[in-house]
């Protein structure tokens, strides 16, 4: 009895203490709000996981590169090579691209790390672009999520020039080349194209400064630009609670999903591990830029069927495909086939892709909050648009390769660039009004299935001696999904306050134009009513 009431004393003294150490401890932070937040619900769907293996594989790129910064030296000292590599004994070459050499042979573990760490960039940057897709095809930048939508277009933005950055380091023929394409981009814009390529070589091309001052912004700026806008993208999912697909149960008002602690930390580890051990491997049985079989840059030499990494291919095709086309003004020539293509158009897409969530809004007049996915085929218009612009970015990514394609398949090099040229101007507008009209044919069909059901494939006999093919009613899962879009009307031809006639003219045609040719799904009288019931609550 006594050893009893000692150990209920004991119990309550331990409760009054760990309640006084929450109590303390929440003065001053917000532990209990963290406490809160382990519960936060995760939607599931594998499309969600883009942008966390994006996350993955950017861990591995630091944990990698603070390794490779130990042994690399960002100099353009000229030395001669007396390594372990017999091909390229007594040859002249940089301070890095020795030391690149050297960890890929005379380090332990040196090359393993070194494709890892390029195997994860490109996994990184296609990641962060697919998962930029996923984003615009299923309406998750409307609001309240537009600000998110622009950290992650300039998050792609400077993952390029962090990849394109660290593909110059090593200074081999490859990314010599590179580099001597964008100091002709740098010349070609006018009035202040020579200073930029004098401050960023550091003098006449070569120079002595670009890969010092490449380093730095590879190591220190871009990452910690990048780490910044990642946090403050996870911080806006986190606040603004992820999206997830329509279904019974999910509303715009909740997140239905594994709570974040265990089950969703528990998975996200998993996949942590498997982007690992999958970079790992790819590190280990697939070569990737093999510096020594390019050998050290020289500005006198062209690597011979030199391809960027295909982040950047579709600046080569875009230089590839424009004709030579010049201007000459007040003594000074403008090279429109080398500014167009390279600065103009690259500057333009980014534009579209920051501004697209914004034009997107002014012209559907849709300013309610969105927590529900779209499904790419509710939203014929939109999913043309995306669609096309892949086309137009493919065609470039391949003519970016042109010269490799006209010699493996034997195709004349003018005909195959008329042939890019033809399509990038044809594929687009094609690919968008053939994608539209799949979506319609889509929402037709599931109209169609909603009211008469689902073919069981089983015949019977009519009384007049035909035959019809029995049907059974949808689950009632599915007949939700099919049944939660609802397109708005598309906007009257009057001008909104504040808008000029002609403004107003405009907006209401491009509405019609977005929602004109829609597809909706007729509700029962029952399920009208409770949803009107429900936006009124």
């Amino acid at each position: 009895m006594l050893l009893k009431r000692r150990r209920a004393r004991a119990g309550a003294r331990a409760r009054y203490a760990a309640e006084r150490t929450v109590d303390v401890a929440d003065g001053r932070l917000p532990v209990l709000e963290g406490g809160r937040l382990l519960r936060k619900a995760f939607p599931q769907h594998w499309s969600f996981l883009l942008g966390e293996i994006a996350l993955y594989s950017f861990v591995v790129l630091l944990l990698t590169g603070v390794w490779l910064t130990l042994f690399f030296k960002p100099s353009m000292t000229e030395v001669v090579y007396d390594g372990s590599y017999e091909p390229l004994l007594g040859l002249s070459m940089s301070e890095a691209y020795r030391s690149t050499v050297d960890i890929s042979f005379d380090v332990r573990g040196g090359l393993l790390i070194r494709q890892s760490h390029h195997w994860a960039a490109l996994v990184f940057l296609s990641a962060v672009g697919v998962h930029l897709l996923r984003v615009f095809f299923t309406g998750a930048f409307r609001r309240p999520r537009e600000v998110n939508w622009l950290i992650g277009v300039t998050l792609f933005l400077l993952a390029l020039v962090e990849g394109f950055a660290g593909y110059s380091l090593p200074d081999d023929l490859l990314s010599g080349t590179g580099l001597r394409i964008a100091q002709g981009i740098m010349l070609s814009i006018p009035v202040v194209g020579t200073y930029i390529s004098m401050f960023v070589f550091g003098g006449e091309y070569p120079g002595e400064d670009v890969i010092p001052r490449l380093y730095s912004l590879h190591i220190l700026l871009v990452p910690g630009l990048l780490l910044a806008l990642l946090t403050l993208h996870l911080i806006l999912v986190f606040y603004l609670k992820h999206t997830q697909w329509a279904g019974r149960g999910r509303t715009n008002r909740n997140a239905v999903g594994k709570p974040m602690f265990p089950q969703f930390v528990t998975d996200s580890a998993g996949l942590f591990f498997m982007v690992f051990g999958v970079l790992t491997l790819l590190a280990a049985v697939s070569q990737i830029n093999p510096i020594w079989a390019y050998g050290p840059y020289r500005p006198d030499i062209v690597s011979f069927g030199s391809q960027p990494d295909w982040y950047v291919g579709f600046l080569e095709g875009s230089l590839r495909l424009m004709p030579p086309f010049e201007t000459a003004v007040a003594g000074h020539t403008v090279m429109w086939n080398v500014l167009v293509p390279a600065v103009v158009l690259p500057g333009a897409l980014f534009a579209v892709l920051y501004a697209y969530p914004f034009f997107e809004r002014w012209v559907t007049g849709d300013h309610e909050e969105h927590h529900l996915c779209d499904r790419p085929r509710d939203k014929p218009v939109r999913t043309g648009l995306g669609v096309a612009a892949i086309c137009f970015y493919a065609v470039l990514l391949l003519a970016g390769g042109n010269d490799i394609l006209a010699y493996v398949f034997d195709i004349p090099l003018n005909l195959l660039t008329w042939v890019f040229r033809t399509s990038l101007v044809l594929l687009p507008p094609v690919s968008f009004m053939t994608t539209r009209r799949v979506c319609m044919a889509l929402r037709e069909r599931e109209r169609e299935r909603l009211a008469e059901g689902e073919e069981t494939g089983e015949l019977r006999q009519t009384l007049a001696g035909g035959y019809v093919e029995s049907h059974e009613p949808l689950d009632a899962e599915e007949r939700y999904v099919l049944r939660s879009s609802e397109e708005p009307e598309p906007l009257a031809q009057t001008a909104a306050d504040g808008d000029a006639p002609h403004v107003g003219r405009l907006r209401a045609t491009l509405s019609e134009w977005y929602y004109g040719d829609r597809v909706d799904v007729e509700k029962p009288e029952s399920e009208r009513g409770s949803s009107v019931g429900e936006l009124k609550r």
